[in-house]
């Protein structure tokens, strides 16, 4: 089996420490919120029984519209890659670059061989370059790291008799309104993950869900340890996806977007080059000698993610998380001394 040019184990977690000023996680900070901590601070008193997932289950089939038989919980985002390298025997998969890699890296895993499929200007997507014997596609939306959102009509085009599509929706709640997904809508073989993780600052707790038909949904849980979602982890599933807790992440997205198009406006004008339209909680940026300027910033206290570890990208590419006002201006201040 052919080998990946790039090191698609290596996250943005991997470029934080020491005390550095964090651009390179893609996680809301300040989270989670206090009401949320309380919950998951009382749930520990429930941790001698075993987990029960079907509240949170049920909670994920209200929010989206689904039947409860199209939801399997999950211990992140991560687990719903590994499960469906384990269950799924393609004969051709193919990833659409740039992306998360874990997807990729958990078929390589499983001896599954890979060809990638990468985007060209702009990293949009046109579905006529997907391979029409590919029987697997996996893509996210919005993409991690170009923070391109596709139309979901494009998306949903990539579905065919005899083929799985499987569309990253980690970071969907960071677009207000989500009017791209394809949680509600689950075209005929496409199965959609969503991850807690972004929003709510739940890294740690390892918490998401897929949606898909329900006979995929029951290889995927014959594939899956006993318990494999703790309680705290279920507790915050069930509670993120009550409707009080939708609206306060559909206020965040709109406060995000505001900050991350004058962010991005900011650094264009300094005459890098933004992926435009960006729609996630991050910006992909084009800058000379980017693992240079990284190394700078580090000195200087500031964590950015190197774009070459990423099939599409190379070594002139960064990601740059949104923060708020004051820690972005703060970090170009420091761009500027570097002289961008």
């Amino acid at each position: 089996m052919d080998q990946p040019d790039v090191d698609l184990r290596h996250h943005g977690d991997a470029e934080v420490g020491d005390g550095l000023a964090d651009f390179a996680v893609n996680v809301r900070t300040g989270m989670p919120p206090p009401w949320l901590a309380e919950r998951l601070r009382a749930s520990v008193a429930d941790l001698a029984a075993y987990p029960d997932p079907r509240p949170a289950r049920r909670a994920v089939a209200r929010r989206h519209g689904r039947a409860v038989d199209e939801v399997l919980l999950t211990a992140g985002a991560a687990e719903a890659f590994v499960l469906l390298a384990r269950v799924l025997a393609p004969r051709k998969a193919v990833v659409v670059h740039p992306q998360f890699t874990e997807p990729e890296a958990a078929l390589r895993a499983a001896g599954h061989t890979v060809e990638r499929v990468i985007l060209g200007k702009d990293f949009t997507l046109d579905p006529a370059e997907i391979p029409d014997d590919a029987d697997l596609v996996v893509i996210g939306n919005p993409t991690n790291p170009t923070s391109v959102l596709h139309p979901s009509g494009a998306v949903a085009a990539l579905a065919a008799p005899g083929r799985t599509v499987v569309v990253d929706e980690a970071f969907m709640d960071c677009v207000p309104g989500e009017p791209e997904s394809l949680a509600g809508r689950l075209p005929t073989g496409v199965a959609v993950i969503r991850s807690l993780t972004k929003t709510w600052g739940l890294a740690g707790l390892r918490a998401g869900y897929v949606l898909a038909d329900p006979h995929l949904i029951g290889w995927l849980a014959e594939a899956q340890p006993l318990w494999a979602v703790s309680t705290p982890a279920l507790v915050a599933i069930e509670e993120c996806s009550a409707p009080e807790a939708v609206a306060e992440a559909e206020a965040w997205a709109v406060a995000l977007a505001a900050e991350r198009d004058r962010l991005a406006g900011e650094l264009t004008a300094r005459g890098l080059y933004v992926v435009p339209e960006a729609r996630a909680s991050f910006l992909c940026l084009r800058v000379p000698d980017a693992l240079g300027i990284r190394a700078l910033l580090r000195q200087r206290g500031y964590a950015v993610r190197r774009g070459d570890t990423f099939p599409g990208l190379g070594s002139d590419w960064l990601r740059i998380a949104v923060r708020d006002r004051t820690s972005n201006d703060a970090l170009l201040d420091v761009l500027g001394e570097l002289g961008i």
